[in-house]
């Protein structure tokens, strides 16, 4: 069962203008020597051409063994910054301080990879490259590992959006009391570079992976 091609160019086309605006980050942050979370940033940069190659047929880069390995070194490096920061090791602005659900992102997108790795197993009658992934025998065995990674995705969603929306408490605001300076919506601490879009931007790729993943099932 695969989604309608129009939905899946959609997604397709949100992931692309993540990977520009990503991109963008990683050069304005240089320039202006403003911090923002490089591991995030260039993740998000990747996995951003890979999920619209996933999403339309016609966007496919690298065959599907070289995104095997970006992302299995992508689970290696949010994993070794989860370890570190859970041993309480110094932290930085220039990476991200809670590198789990990013740990999440890469093996989901490594786990899409595994499972359907060559073209003719995500055939869409459609146009997009997801369309009738709903018969295989990979599909089965797996769907209720793609439903966990799903349903993280949407909470990661939930908790980003709940972080957005929080505001000035109104009895300090009309005392004129000055806020608190928000962390990094996210969950990386720091307010850095455009933190409240680097957060739409990670709400965009969960809800694009989610999508994905829901129709492996």
């Amino acid at each position: 069962m695969g989604g309608p091609g129009w939905l899946s160019g959609t997604f397709a086309a949100l992931m692309l203008t993540v990977a520009a605006y990503c991109t963008g980050r990683l050069v304005a942050s240089r320039r202006w020597r403003r911090p923002t979370e490089l591991d995030t940033d260039g993740a998000h940069v990747l996995m951003g051409v890979a999920m619209a190659g996933m999403l339309v047929a016609g966007l496919r880069t690298l065959p599907a063994v070289a995104w095997d390995g970006v992302f299995a070194a992508g689970t290696a490096w949010f994993g070794g910054q989860a370890l570190r920061a859970r041993g309480g090791a110094s932290s930085t602005p220039w990476r991200c301080l809670r590198p789990a659900p990013h740990l999440v992102e890469c093996a989901a997108m490594l786990y899409m990879f595994l499972v359907f790795p060559a073209p003719a197993a995500v055939k869409s009658v459609t146009g997009g490259a997801m369309g009738g992934m709903g018969a295989s025998a990979a599909e089965s065995r797996f769907s209720l590992l793609a439903l966990l990674l799903a349903l993280f995705m949407l909470g990661w969603v939930v908790r980003l959006g709940d972080q957005l929306t929080v505001r000035v408490p109104a009895p300090a605001a009309s005392l004129g009391i000055p806020a608190a300076v928000p962390a990094s919506p996210g969950g990386c601490g720091r307010t850095g570079l455009a933190p409240r879009c680097a957060a739409l931007c990670k709400i965009a790729m969960a809800i694009t992976m989610g999508y994905t993943l829901i129709l492996m099932l």
